[in-house]
């Protein structure tokens, strides 16, 4: 190592390290494709609750009226991501995005319901689109803290600007390659050439495998990482969920390939994909042109959107997007005791800082 004094926590670009060929948008968030909004609520109350709610707006109007195209994709499917067979039927969104801990889907929807009902009295069916991970490493999942309220208060706290990222709202109690896990998020933004779009990209952290950063094995590097020791301890079980936001006019269709590439950026980290891991992808376009208005879904119409051919540059930067909000999870979240005793310690950032050194000394 370069040093034995511990870094402080910090985003994975502040430690010299600056994956894919892309730049970031200005704030490197979900939150630079504008009008995109996330809140966070966090739950840490002793003896073991660490865990939370995070919410996700496509736009500040009215979703349910307003409605934006949207496309599903699905990795390893072991997970309870409510709502996602309407949006796969559909192609869109109708409701705001929240992700919360796996016993916690249940009052979450219910607060989405109660959300959207209040801000349109003539609603009578509504589909809240829930994901989750489990947390119940660290947290005591059982007691089932999360409450409606706590989801209202994620919701009402959803703004743009730069996202807290790390042990915060859904990610609060996550863990991640055997380290402390947690939310994180990054962004890319095409050239004019390229249609001058931006691709944000949120990530709900909770899952294992041998962790790589930059190509390298960092997890192989510091002993830590799954099937170290034994066969199979479970230790590559978990989740993930991304969340995917561009500008570019893009179908359903294309929002679904989107979704896709996601999984290509996981890999990236060194994700194991294991039987109990449930990895989603959820993309959606905040182009005017391709929102589904009241008025366009009561006649045919005829969306402008982005052809087939020009979509490989976005497929890129969801990859890249992927990957950089991964371990932006990582290199933000802190160490934390766990429900039962125990502690998951923080990804020590002087393993990175190495690799950050390494890549400047390359010609």
């Amino acid at each position: 190592m370069s040093s034995t004094t511990p870094l402080s926590r910090r985003r994975l670009r502040d430690l010299g390290l600056v994956p894919g060929i892309l730049p970031p948008g200005p704030l490197n968030a979900l939150t630079d494709v504008s009008g995109v909004l996330v809140g966070h609520e966090t739950l840490l109350t002793e003896p073991g609750i660490r865990t939370g709610v995070t919410a996700i707006l496509p736009h500040a109007g009215n979703l349910f009226e307003d409605r934006v195209p949207a496309g599903v994709a699905i990795g390893n499917g072991f997970g309870k991501f409510a709502g996602l067979s309407q949006v796969q039927e559909l192609g869109e969104l109708e409701t705001p995005i929240l992700l919360t801990n796996t016993l916690s889907v249940a009052p979450v929807m219910q607060a989405a319901v109660e959300w959207t009902l209040t801000h349109n009295p003539q609603a009578r069916s509504v589909n809240a689109v829930v994901g989750e991970t489990n947390d119940g490493v660290v947290n005591d999942i059982r007691a089932r803290a999360v409450t409606p309220a706590h989801a209202l208060r994620a919701l009402d706290a959803a703004r743009g600007g730069p996202v807290q990222e790390g042990c915060v709202g859904a990610g609060t109690g996550t863990v991640a390659f055997g380290w402390k896990g947690g939310i994180g998020t990054s962004s890319r933004a095409l050239p004019a050439s390229l249609g001058g779009f931006t691709v944000g990209v949120l990530a709900q952290v909770n899952f294992g495998g041998v962790l790589q950063v930059a190509g390298l094995p960092i997890g192989q590097r510091a002993g830590q990482h799954y099937l170290h020791g034994e066969l199979d301890r479970g230790d590559a079980d978990g989740s993930v969920v991304f969340i995917v936001a561009t500008d570019a006019p893009l179908s359903d269709r294309n929002l679904r390939r989107l979704a896709n590439r996601c999984f290509l950026g996981l890999g990236r980290t060194g994700s194991s994909m294991s039987n109990g891991s449930g990895d989603y992808a959820l993309a959606f376009s905040t182009a005017s042109s391709a929102r589904r208005t009241p008025e366009r879904r009561a006649a045919a119409w005829t969306p402008l959107e982005l052809p087939n051919e020009l979509v490989s540059p976005l497929f890129q930067a969801v990859i890249e997007g992927a990957e950089e909000a991964v371990l932006n999870a990582l290199c933000m979240a802190v160490p934390m005791t766990t429900y039962d005793g125990g502690r998951i310690e923080a990804l020590p950032l002087e393993l990175l800082a190495d690799v950050g050194t390494e890549n400047e000394r390359q010609p």
